[in-house]
């Protein structure tokens, strides 16, 4: 209200989970100009957007003080490789720096954003984008799509799409998010051996705070691939060997990516994951009978990829 004590250190709550400490420095009908203690410095905040405010002493402070680019910042929005349905906030502008190559995401209102992924040769490359349909005290959901082509790569004759839904409970420093979607691939230059393929996916993301200025991730997805099968031949109706008898062919990948953030600032993170791949290979699966009963072996393949990425916001 506009009762409340100028020069005061607050604790300031917002409805998107947001949290801030710092010193009212004004205080009118629509909004609150306070002097926060971290490198955000001083910031507005909307009163429609305020769940509570409450006066804290100085203990509280310091222990509060170093969370705050925790509890809003650009890198709320998403884990490691995946994002979660969190709002974006307008200027919220942020780049991820991987080893495969670049990201940057724009945020052009406060509940959409748009982004370009790209390796460091600038081909494939993806645009990217993310629409908060709701967000509501700790529940949250959002749209998103990727539009991707190989670019100069087999003269851009590759490309493909994704697109998926993802719920999210909690708040900014703490919160799950279920995502599922489809997605689908095609190779007009047979550069993979195969011209079609979809899938359908299925995501689970997390975070959580741990210690001042770290946060523990949880990322994965698992996925159904099916694509069309070339080495299919209509001529042969069993040969012990089902990749010549099936026109299509279901593959799954499961990625397990766990890993850690680390904040520098309300513009710098680092982050690191030891992920790892699980896929199994359905078109090696070999059939034979033994004492009249159907085998089926389908290879599969798992393998480590450690990764690392630094955030940014611009």
């Amino acid at each position: 209200s506009d009762t409340i004590s100028l020069k005061k250190t607050v604790l300031i709550k917002k409805i998107d989970g947001g949290e801030f400490i710092g010193e009212i420095i004004s205080n009118d009908d629509r909004e609150i100009l306070i002097e926060t203690k971290t490198t955000i410095g001083r910031l507005y905040i909307s009163k429609s957007d305020i769940s509570s405010i409450s006066f804290i002493n100085v203990k509280e402070k310091k222990q509060n003080e170093t969370g705050e680019f925790r509890a809003e910042g650009p890198f709320t929005t998403r884990y490691y490789f995946t994002n979660n349905a969190l709002p974006i906030k307008k200027g919220e502008n942020y780049a991820l720096i991987n080893l495969f190559g670049p990201e940057v995401h724009f945020a052009v209102s406060d509940k959409l954003s748009l982004g370009v992924i790209a390796s460091w040769i600038g081909s494939p490359v993806t645009l990217v984008s993310k629409l908060s349909v709701l967000s509501k005290n700790n529940l949250h959901f959002s749209i998103c799509n990727i539009i991707g082509s190989s670019g100069y790569l087999a003269q851009g004759r590759v490309f493909g799409g994704l697109h998926w839904g993802t719920l999210t409970i909690g708040d900014r420093m703490r919160n799950i998010s279920f995502s599922a979607g489809y997605g689908y691939f095609n190779d007009n230059s047979y550069t993979f051996n195969t011209p079609n393929q979809d899938a359908l996916f299925l995501g689970l993301g997390g975070i959580a705070p741990i210690g001042e200025k770290a946060c523990f991730i949880v990322d994965g997805m698992l996925i159904s691939n099916t694509k069309d099968n070339p080495y299919y031949d209509e001529s042969i109706s069993y040969n012990g060997y089902r990749n010549r008898t099936d026109q299509t062919i279901t593959n799954t990948t499961l990625i397990l990516m766990p890993g850690m953030r680390f904040y520098k600032s309300y513009a710098k993170a680092f982050q690191i994951s030891l992920a790892g791949v699980f896929f199994k290979d359905n078109s090696q699966t070999t059939e034979y009978y033994n004492n009249g009963i159907n085998y089926e072996i389908g290879e599969t393949i798992s393998f480590p990829v450690p990764t690392i990425s630094w955030l940014r916001k611009f």
